[in-house]
């Protein structure tokens, strides 16, 4: 694993220039503690809405942690804040800024939810962004989002009212992708086509992260150019004989012991499970889940929910130290969403969570225990924001100097989507309740991975 300390070592010394940044939907800062662990950007102030995230982003600034001690923090709604004014405070002109960075609510797009898109009023909160971006001109933008984000439809079509299900066509509004579409269709129109869009389905295991998290990051820029995410440097343990000349080479996933191995704590945070969730999770293996259970126990633990079709490998959940974490979820305490820990019968604690998600050892949390798991479970990886980061400051680095208007190639598509090994399995569950996880030397040949392609 590399160090994500953030602390530069005695005489290194960063020549490269640095580049101006503004982060708005800031909430958990993760990805802006990426961003300035690589030393590139300079961090001018943030913006978000919950009181209790303003306040942990204060802390940890007044504590020298993030940002300068004057950096401002912006608290409220973002409707009801003024861009021109943000950038007066800051210091900024318009077309000035490097970098606008930010993850607007993401609830309303997730698979994992209703899919109500923009008729709830969090995904409004998209075209908030847009108008950011409209008043600041960035030079580069970097949006951060769920997967669900790039098939969501403007309006939701429950499934069984669908054409394969006898319901007649599909509206406009209703195709899937039509959400970002119009969004990318305004952007063009509000700036006369200044940006152009690379979006990336990515996944933070394969860049050493100790966590499974799948995202979608844009990364728009008006300076004309192409931009490329790095490929994997992480995969499946070495060791195998099925492993394609690309995967041979890479390093190994990051796992749980990684992340956590040696973190002892005296007084954790915890919201911890009841007595009887404690009783099933008692009798889960590491590595295990509800199919480790026998059928009798497995029907009366989890009601209606055993004849659900899928959405069920969170169930009475146990962590494999061998392995990298699920996605680090807001209430691990839950039967459906269980983060056990391997060795003892309780959820990870608060600081786990926040070690996996690779947040600085020192950093403060503001808030009630449910508060806090929300803050470390609702923010990006730090480490895709380190990654975003060296390719936007690569970026910025082929254009310090440059006339930056007028740069645009015409003949470059104006959105591309690139999908990047985001899919990754590390387990598979076996009818009988044996538990599968990648070993080193294991035969491990039937649990395959996709390449990397472009759609």
């Amino acid at each position: 694993m590399r160090d994500t300390s953030g602390q530069a070592s005695a005489g290194d010394v960063r020549t490269e220039p640095q580049f101006t940044c503004l982060s708005i939907f800031s909430g958990g800062l993760g990805l802006d503690i990426g961003l300035e662990r690589i030393r590139r950007f300079q961090l001018l102030g943030c913006l978000e809405y919950d009181p209790v995230f303003c306040e942990t982003i204060r802390r940890n600034r007044d504590a020298g942690r993030v940002g300068s001690v004057s950096m401002p923090v912006w608290e409220g709604d973002i409707r009801h804040i003024d861009p021109e004014a943000v950038m007066g405070e800051c210091g900024l002109q318009a077309a000035n800024l490097d970098l606008l960075v930010g993850g607007p609510p993401c609830q309303s797009f997730s698979t994992a939810g209703r899919r109500r898109s923009v008729e709830d009023p969090r995904g409004e909160l998209l075209w908030q962004y847009l108008r950011y971006v409209v008043a600041l001109r960035p030079k580069m933008f970097l949006m951060e989002n769920v997967r669900g984000l790039v098939s969501a439809a403007l309006r939701h079509r429950p499934i069984a009212e669908r054409p394969e299900k006898g319901g007649p066509p599909l509206e406009p509004d209703e195709v899937p992708g039509s959400v970002m579409r119009l969004w990318l269709d305004d952007l063009q129109r509000l700036t006369e086509g200044e940006y152009r869009v690379d979006c990336f389905e990515v996944n933070a295991v394969n860049y050493g992260a100790p966590q499974l998290r799948e995202r979608t990051l844009f990364v728009g820029n008006r300076l004309g150019v192409l931009v490329d995410f790095p490929q994997p440097t992480h995969g499946p343990a070495n060791g195998r004989d099925d492993l394609s000349l690309f995967e041979a080479h890479l390093e190994p996933f990051g796992t749980l012991r990684d992340a956590i191995g040696d973190l002892h704590e005296e007084d954790p945070v915890l919201m911890d499970f009841s007595p009887r969730k404690k009783h099933f999770l008692s009798l889960v293996p590491a590595g295990g889940n509800w199919r480790s259970l026998p059928e009798e126990l497995q029907r009366e633990s989890m009601g209606k929910a055993f004849f659900a079709k899928g959405g069920r490998s969170g169930w009475w959940r146990r962590l494999s130290w061998d392995l990298p974490c699920p996605t680090v979820v807001t209430m691990p305490n839950h039967a459906s969403t269980s983060m056990c820990h391997p060795d003892e019968v309780r959820t990870l604690s608060v600081r786990e969570c926040a070690a996996i998600q690779e947040f600085p050892a020192e950093w403060v949390f503001s808030g009630k225990p449910a508060q806090q798991y929300v803050q470390v479970g609702n923010a990006v990886p730090a480490r895709l924001g380190e990654v975003a980061g060296e390719v936007i400051a690569r970026t910025l680095d082929g254009r310090v100097g440059a006339d930056v208007e007028g740069l645009s190639d015409t003949n470059l598509p104006v959105f591309r989507r690139i999908y990047i090994r985001s899919h990754v399995r590390t387990r598979q569950w076996y009818r009988n309740g044996e538990v599968f996880v990648w070993k080193d030397g294991e035969d491990n040949g039937h649990a395959n991975y996709s390449a990397a392609r472009r759609r």
